[in-house]
């Protein structure tokens, strides 16, 4: 598995540990998250910062997964993107489907100020 989580109070980070995401990691990744969602992880980030290359079938991996945290109340977000990444999601329109941040503290602070501002 070329995957790691961490875990930061309620947010979970999975580290995505490779430099090409294609068709034989995407099923893997997937089931991943859906296993963190199963558990009742609905506070996700996915750094793709090692990741030099995504394909379609990586992407909507990352797509069905939001839309199964995102029917429960939650979220999945994404940090580090390397150029060609970058240019997908524009290509796609997906950075207007996914909130993408910098820098993993800031996808961290971003749910959290998320909740203060439901207590507001």
């Amino acid at each position: 598995m070329d995957y790691t989580q961490e875990k930061y109070d309620d947010v979970i980070v999975e580290v995505v540990n490779i430099t090409r995401a294609t068709l034989g990691e995407a099923t893997e990744f997937k089931e991943v998250l859906y296993y963190d969602i199963a558990r009742g992880c609905t506070k996700l980030i996915v750094d793709l910062s090692d990741c030099e290359f995504i394909d379609s079938t990586f992407l909507g991996a990352l797509v069905v997964s939001l839309k199964r945290v995102t029917e429960l109340g939650g979220d999945l977000r994404l940090i580090g993107f390397h150029p060609a990444v970058n240019s997908m999601f524009h290509l796609t329109r997906m950075d207007r489907v996914f909130e993408v941040f910098k820098t993993k503290d800031d996808a961290i602070k971003s749910y959290k100020t998320e909740i203060s501002h439901k207590h507001l």
